[in-house]
């Protein structure tokens, strides 16, 4: 009898256990939602097949490491896109996927936040790759980055060659993006707006990171008080990495 309490026990708490690592409820920072991005196409210098041309656009994580296809169009000359077969070996799971375009023109594709394997990533900085090539050679690559994150975001880079009027957009799912709100109240930044320094509030943060409209990190430091003296006036991300995740807020500077 003895022995069989100690088996029920022991499985009562695996299960407790169990319930609670994989809880709906839990604070993973690994928020789901879904990256909307369009671009417009055009042709490379000493094109030797305009207007026929071969397109990829990956996503990548903030140490370079290749997450997932969002969009191939390429058949017979897809080795021709060097830099992405360099990174993805050819992964095109979940991607949209195509024949050679014959013209140029406004590409859309999304990506829901997950890996290959099916798995939300975790919240934080991640690169957009585009890479198109008209010719017998490599073309050109155009490189963005967004913050991915309990916070929406719309990023609109510059034209850079071959990738022109584009738009990236982050939307977090609503029940996560309620959680996360509660989340945030337990940090607090102030003054918001500032001219100077900020403050910043709240349980186990152990860096605090603030970030352009792009995603771009412009300074790091492990103090609650943020000097800002050395950024322009606008507006940016603040990023605390805490041990209940990352949390992100809008910061304005007078």
């Amino acid at each position: 009898m003895k022995k069989v309490y100690i088996i029920m026990l022991f499985l009562g708490l695996f299960v407790t256990t169990h319930a609670q690592k994989y809880s709906p409820n839990a604070t993973d920072a690994n928020t789901p939602g879904t990256l909307n991005v369009t671009v417009t196409t055009s042709a490379t210098t000493g094109a030797t097949y305009v207007p026929r041309n071969v397109l990829a656009i990956w996503v990548q994580n903030s140490s370079g490491a290749f997450v997932k296809t969002l969009l191939l169009y390429a058949q017979a000359r897809i080795s021709e896109l060097t830099t992405w077969n360099a990174i993805s070996g050819g992964n095109i799971v979940d991607a949209i996927t195509g024949a050679t375009q014959t013209s140029h023109g406004v590409r859309t594709c999304t990506w829901n936040g997950t890996d290959v394997s099916g798995v939300v990533v975790p919240d934080g900085t991640y690169t957009l790759k585009m890479e198109l090539t008209d010719k017998n050679a490599p073309g050109n690559v155009g490189t963005f980055t967004f913050v991915k994150g309990p916070a929406a975001q719309t990023v609109t880079p510059v034209a850079v060659p071959s990738f022109m009027a584009i738009t990236i957009t982050w939307t977090p799912s609503v029940n996560s993006a309620v959680e996360d709100v509660k989340m945030s109240n337990l940090y607090q930044v102030y003054p918001n707006p500032t001219s100077s320094s900020i403050f910043v509030n709240g349980v186990g943060i152990d860096e605090i990171e603030v970030l352009n409209m792009t995603g771009k990190s412009l300074l790091k430091t492990n103090l609650h008080k943020v000097n800002l003296n050395a950024l322009p006036k606008g507006v940016y991300m603040l990023k605390i990495n805490s041990e209940n995740g990352i949390i992100m807020k809008k910061l304005v500077k007078n």
